[in-house]
């Protein structure tokens, strides 16, 4: 297997060379046939670095321990799912799967070339410039197949204990299909620029792979989170490590994008914006994956540190002045068409919302780097934590959230003051009233900052509400008054109509309930006892009661827990049982906290471990109200994001009139029955 995987990453390697050099040419001479050549090219290489990666997985299934990477990262007694996860659980195995994917959204890109052969032969060409550099990594800078030299163990050290969880077989690779994912549009945008693109075809093209590439990191970085919840057991989901950071960066900057790309689309402007924040985020996607090999930065995240990172540097490098030299020599092509007319406009709202997230991007980045950059200069780290970055973005992701609420109700070009307050009366109305309740419940904001966020936060996620399900309303009553249905019906019909405008906002509904999950983090509670047979703890509104501690072996690790009883109210409602863990190939240990998790709290236990004098467990416990809605918001936010990927439905003969459409238009600034 070792040769075979060998061989088959240099013949990659050698059909991404020649599918780059071949397409460039073919581009430069209007060579159809040397272009043809380069397509097929680039469809082999995806054959042999699938090979490749066949050949690692084998390799980790037949304890291949002579092949020095399966040695260090897995073992005979590590069970089946997590071999297959030993694929990208190393700095070089990590690499190869980066390459597999990057060569398979270079697959779809080739097998769907009629969609517009000239721009996707420059897409094709610009890819393949990408795959050679991965490759060249996987070849020479870090080789999966690398041999032991000597003596072969008859074991191998095992996976790291903190990636043996069943979330961190799927986490990795949505991480890694989004940061991947980003290459197509880039791709696809740098194209445009060089041959001088007419038209805004290929915003339509782009905005459909960064859509995808969108989610498939969102899931990453919340699956992420849901891991460091479950397993790290700190209690917290978001610690603002520095490789959490780096995976939210290109986020921020393509939800930007797909806000500003309407400006594009239906008003013909912002066009350089959008072409440098596809360019940016790009460069961000590979700035995180140099955070997370080069060693620059500590994490819990991060692979060991190695010379990898200078590789990444120059490929930053290169592709940023590619960017900007083109961009020099082609921005004449990128003139707006239009001017912002009026500051209560949509486009004002988008333009709004871009800058915001722009100054959060920049925020999280500056905090990650500043330790850095203080060693350089001072010559002493300077370390930024949690609190800088709450301090900044939470104030900014309220604004947002206010943003959230008004950008619905305006229209293109201009908004009167009159139709904005009319239709903003009713979620101002619900959002204050929301903030009274919660105060009369006995939140008091005026206690602690902290308090205030999160009342603002509710109350902004209920005007928001308000604002959507207004959009859905009011839409959903024209179908039904037109085609005499009833208002359900109504709603479905206009969604299908325009499932990209109505996608975004069940997106922004989920995105909603994420804010609320995040609402909760004030009132967390956290309490640590020793915890011997019939001893209690008070938590929150629970008493646990300790039943018993006791331990088990397996072939793979040795573990103990604790036995804990949960009452609520004088009444038992649980049985909990927090473990820890004894990984017996690598000699490492590793929690499994055990949570019991409702809309309306978390009670989450962690052991810590035995007092060695007492030998009784200790027991930490935590209360964190609202967490559930995070995750039930991160699952709408998927929904929202596969429906604005539907094709929209035509209307039939029943369509809205124009009269109909105007008037909605009006009224609210912002219903549109028929489509885009």
């Amino acid at each position: 297997m070792p040769q075979i995987g060998s061989f088959t990453l240099l013949l990659a390697l050698a059909l991404a060379v020649y599918s780059f050099v071949a397409g460039a040419l073919a581009l430069y001479r209007n060579d159809d046939r040397l272009g043809e050549t380069a397509r097929r090219a680039g469809i082999a290489c995806w054959a042999a670095v699938t090979i490749a990666a066949i050949a690692l997985v084998l390799a980790s299934f037949g304890n291949d321990f002579s092949v020095a990477y399966i040695l260090h990262h897995s073992n005979r007694d590590l069970p089946i799912a997590y071999k297959f996860a030993a694929l990208w659980s190393g700095q070089e195995g990590s690499l190869l799967l980066w390459a597999w994917l990057l060569s398979s959204y270079g697959l779809v890109m080739r097998l769907r070339y009629k969609v517009d052969p000239q721009l996707t032969a420059y897409a094709s060409a610009i890819v393949a410039a990408v795959q050679v550099f991965f490759l060249l990594l996987v070849n020479f800078a870090a080789h999966p197949f690398g041999l032991v030299t000597g003596t072969i163990p008859p074991d191998g050290n095992g996976l790291n204990p903190l990636l043996q969880y069943p979330e961190m077989v799927i986490h990795p690779p949505m991480l890694y299909l989004g940061y991947v994912g980003v290459t197509a549009p880039f791709a696809f945008a740098l194209g445009a620029l060089i041959m001088k693109y007419p038209g805004e075809k290929w915003i339509h093209i782009t905005r459909r792979w960064t859509m995808v590439a969108w989610l498939f990191l969102t899931c990453g970085v919340f699956l992420g989170a849901h891991w460091a919840y479950a397993v790290l057991g700190w209690g917290g989901y978001w610690g603002w490590d520095p490789v959490e950071n780096a995976s939210i960066l290109p986020w921020l900057t393509m939800t930007a994008f797909l806000h500003s790309v309407m400006m594009q689309e239906k008003r013909g402007m912002m066009k350089m914006w959008n072409m440098w924040l596809i360019f940016t985020t790009f460069l961000l996607a590979i700035f995180g994956t140099f955070l997370t090999r080069s060693g620059v930065v500590s994490s819990v995240h991060a692979f060991a540190q190695s010379g990898i990172g200078i590789w990444f540097v120059w490929f930053l490098a290169i592709a940023f002045a590619t960017c900007v030299f083109f961009f020099v020599r082609n921005r004449e092509t990128l003139k707006s068409e239009h001017r912002l007319d009026s500051l209560i406009s949509r486009e004002s709202s988008f333009l709004f919302n871009n800058l915001v997230l722009l100054v959060a991007c920049f925020a999280v980045l500056w905090g990650t780097l500043f330790p850095v950059l203080s060693e350089w200069v001072t010559g002493s780290k300077v370390t930024v934590g949690p609190p800088f970055f709450n301090r900044v973005n939470v104030p900014i992701g309220l604004f947002l959230l206010f943003l959230t609420a008004v950008g619905p109700l305006l229209a293109w070009r201009q908004t009167s003051w009159d139709s904005l307050r009319r239709n903003f009366l009713w979620p101002t109305i619900i959002g204050v009233a929301t903030a009274i309740a919660l105060i009369a419940g006995g939140m008091k904001p005026w206690q602690d900052s902290a308090y205030f966020y999160s009342l603002v936060a509710i109350s902004l996620a209920a005007m928001v509400t308000a604002t959507i399900v207004g959009e859905f309303w009011r839409g959903g009553r024209v179908i039904a008054r037109q085609q005499h249905t009833n208002i359900l019906e109504g709603m479905v019909v206009i969604t299908r109509r325009n499932t990209r405008r109505y996608g975004g906002y069940i997106v922004h509904f989920g995105i909603i309930l994420i804010v609320i999950g995040f609402a909760g983090l004030p009132f967390n509670q956290d309490k640590e006892q020793e915890m011997g047979f019939g001893d209690k703890m008070q938590i929150g509104g629970y008493t646990l009661v300790c039943q018993s501690f006791t331990q088990d072996d397996t072939p793979n690790y040795g573990s103990e827990w604790a036995v804990l009883d949960v009452y609520k109210n004088g009444k038992k409602i649980d049985t909990m049982f927090p473990e820890r863990r004894f990984y017996k190939a690598s000699e490492q240990t590793s929690t499994i906290v055990a949570n019991r998790s409702r809309p309306n709290e978390d009670l989450y236990l962690v052991y810590t471990g035995k007092n060695p004098d007492t030998g009784k467990p200790i027991i930490k416990a935590h209360v964190n109200p609202l967490v559930m809605w995070i995750w039930i918001g991160v699952v709408v936010v998927g929904f929202g994001t596969v429906l604005a990927l539907i094709p929209n439905t035509k209307p039939g003969k029943t369509n809205v009139t124009q009269k109909e459409r105007d008037e909605a238009e009006v009224k609210r600034g912002a219903v549109e029955v028929g489509g885009d």
